[in-house]
């Protein structure tokens, strides 16, 4: 399939040996301040003095074997919102998880710092303790004793949106689900962690969509993308993942089956974070990053070959919708609302806030929640006024912010897509819409 998005090339040398093109941006720095006008952390704290100062101000004093000048860094919630600034294209975000990954490798961590972060960071992990006894681990994780002693015991906020756990996961309702027949094509479709052990009805959404479209839909074995631990400065144990993922990935890649997610932040690990912060520059790896595609990119990729399916019922309801940063940072433009905008009579009404502030793991961490929060506000505010029975977002984290501030129940794309196709899904979302536009 051609492809219409340019991924970063990364470059062979090792995180911590000689300078990669990442360190190397820094000197394309004009001193302008149009990423710190631009930065949402920066803007409401000042316990992080923003993405010029910290990148490439900064980096020019880290050495390879010399501390972080700053702790600060660790501020940097990664949204890549200075990125998609900068006029000369430093690699502000990527220098910064660097300094961080260079602060996890010296200690400059406490150790109940380091705990809590490899903690949270570990997604597939704790899918895989907490899964088996959703009932259970559910009713524990929301007692509020028990976030009281994480929050004195590992730093994790007792109010932090932490998702429930699914009583099935999704690859088993997969293995059930009845798989049409005569399917002209093959797509992969690449869950996450939260489409596997917290919201297996994002995936069944995307599976009706895709064989909606003639696809046969394969799941290989994949493991975590590795976002977390990367965000967390822990590089060695995101390699893993990363290095498992495209071993498992890259056999279909060379077929030329595309590679599908409809966890933004997953899908741009494997085309462009995992790659160029860890500099694997390898055949597979490549392979993998040029056929992997966010789900709404690939519909409308469908679309402008006139294969897409567009025979969908008209959705009488305006709704408010979010674009995350990590949907940003892939630099397509805004493929999610162009999907929507397929839908007859859906009206989108386009969030211009910058951030929901979660950035992953970041708005879990006791000292940086409230930062989270008040990033987030503009946002918040959004979706309060909208008066809507629901709000749309790409990023899973981004969704479990939205409705724990708002109390608004938050849904994917394709969720909307896969129920103008006419699949039934979540019994919340087909209640929301078949009620009068409020």
């Amino acid at each position: 399939m051609k492809q219409n998005h340019k991924h970063a090339q990364p470059t062979p040398s090792m995180v911590h040996a000689r300078p990669s093109l990442v360190e190397f941006s820094l000197d394309q720095c004009i001193k302008c301040n149009i990423c710190v006008t631009k930065c949402p952390v920066s803007t409401v704290t000042d316990l992080f003095p923003g993405p010029k100062y910290e990148g490439p101000q900064a980096g020019r004093f880290r050495g390879s074997k010399q501390p972080s000048p700053d702790k600060s860094v660790d501020y940097c919630s990664g949204c890549r919102m200075c990125n998609m600034a900068c006029p000369t294209g430093v690699k502000i975000a990527e220098i910064n998880a660097r300094a961080r990954a260079r602060m996890v490798e010296q200690g400059m961590f406490s150790f109940r710092t380091r705990l809590r972060n490899n903690m949270i960071a570990r997604s597939e992990l704790l899918g895989k303790i907490g899964q088996p006894v959703a009932p259970l681990a559910n009713y524990v994780l929301s007692n509020n004793l028990v976030r009281w002693g994480m929050e004195a015991l590992l730093q994790i906020h007792k109010d932090a949106p932490l998702p429930k756990f699914t009583k099935q996961r999704f690859t088993s309702w997969f293995r059930r689900h009845p798989k049409p027949t005569n399917q002209r094509r093959q797509v992969v479709y690449f869950h996450g962690c939260s489409t596997e052990y917290y919201e297996p009805r994002v995936g069944q959404a995307a599976i009706f969509a895709l064989e909606a479209n003639g696809f046969e839909v394969i799941i290989p074995p994949q493991n975590c993308c590795g976002l977390p631990l990367l965000s967390n400065g822990e590089f060695k144990a995101a390699r893993s993942y990363h290095q498992n993922n495209v071993r498992s990935l890259s056999r279909f890649a060379k077929q030329g089956i595309p590679i599908v997610g409809t966890s933004t932040s997953c899908t741009l690990t494997l085309k462009e974070e995992a790659p160029e912060l860890l500099d694997m520059n390898d055949e597979d790896t490549r392979l993998v990053a040029e056929n992997t595609y966010d789900f709404n990119e690939f519909l409308l990729l469908l679309l402008e070959e006139g294969s897409l399916n567009t025979n969908f019922k008209p959705l009488h309801y305006a709704l408010p919708y979010h674009a995350p940063c990590q949907y940003r940072a892939h630099r397509l433009g805004n493929p999610g609302v162009e999907m929507l905008n397929l839908i007859p009579e859906l009206q989108i009404v386009e969030s211009h806030a910058a951030c929901c502030g979660i950035a992953g793991t970041y708005g879990y961490k006791t000292e940086k929640y409230q930062v989270a929060l008040d990033v987030g506000k503009p946002l918040f505010d959004f979706v309060q006024s909208s008066n809507s029975g629901l709000v749309i977002c790409d990023s899973e984290t981004c969704r479990w912010q939205i409705t724990i501030v708002t109390g608004i129940p938050a849904y994917h794309p394709v969720e909307l897509i896969a129920f103008a196709y006419g699949f039934s899904g979540d019994s919340v979302l087909a209640t929301a819409l078949s009620q009068p536009n409020p």
